[in-house]
């Protein structure tokens, strides 16, 4: 039985888009348009209550949040090596990949969403202001990442081969451009971002999402 996930263009979905993509895996990719608000739903609730994106569903599973899907499909397609087998580096590619989910991730919500974290025109600003601070750092990190995956000779975050890390890394940097940050100046990372955007697999699933990468606009 195939799969189907429902995803978002741009959003955190595109992880798991990219590995059912590399996979080759039968699956149906369902567009949930966050913007008309079908997430909310009572049809979408009905298969997330928490009406997020992404949903894995899988047979007679259902399965949400990114890590739990990450792994679902980590041990679903052993082949593919999306996360390292090694003890240490695989705890070493989860450690990083949480932080981008509860850490990296929430930051760039009250970027991009400000209005859920304050009432006032000004407090919304401000919350926007100061937490674009705080993802640039974030996305240094990341460059210092990429620098030590070059300093390295590894040809991915995660180690030889394509993975989770790689398409998560690729949509937070993308996404620095609603924040007022330039990708080219995290000059290794985005070296790296193209190069994964190239790969055939992740190259589908952009042009199904008809995602750009460089959303900065210059003021």
């Amino acid at each position: 039985m195939s799969m189907k996930l429902y995803y978002a263009p741009g959003a955190c979905s595109f992880v798991p888009h990219t590995m059912l993509e590399a996979a080759e895996a039968p699956f149906e990719p369902v567009w949930v348009k966050i913007h008309k608000k079908e997430n909310e739903s009572a049809e979408y609730r009905a298969i997330n209550p928490r009406a997020q994106v992404p949903v894995l569903v899988d047979g007679s599973e259902t399965i949400t949040q990114i890590l739990a899907i990450v792994l679902w499909l980590d041990a679903k397609f052993p082949r593919m090596g999306f996360l390292p087998s090694q003890p240490v580096a695989r705890t070493r590619v989860l450690e990083t990949l949480a932080w981008m989910n509860n850490t990296v991730h929430p930051t760039f919500t009250h970027v991009f969403m400000p209005h859920k974290f304050a009432g006032t025109p000004e407090a919304q600003a401000e919350v926007k202001a100061f937490n674009a601070r705080l993802y640039r750092g974030m996305l240094g990190e990341i460059e210092a990442m990429a620098a030590r995956t070059v300093g390295a000779s590894q040809a991915f975050l995660g180690g030889e081969r394509f993975g989770p890390m790689d398409a998560y890394a690729l949509t937070l940097l993308r996404w620095g451009g609603f924040a007022g940050i330039d990708p080219t100046g995290f000059a290794t990372l985005w070296a790296h971002v193209q190069k994964v955007a190239a790969l055939p697999p992740v190259a589908r699933a952009i042009e199904r999402e008809r995602l750009q990468l460089n959303l900065y606009q210059a003021s």
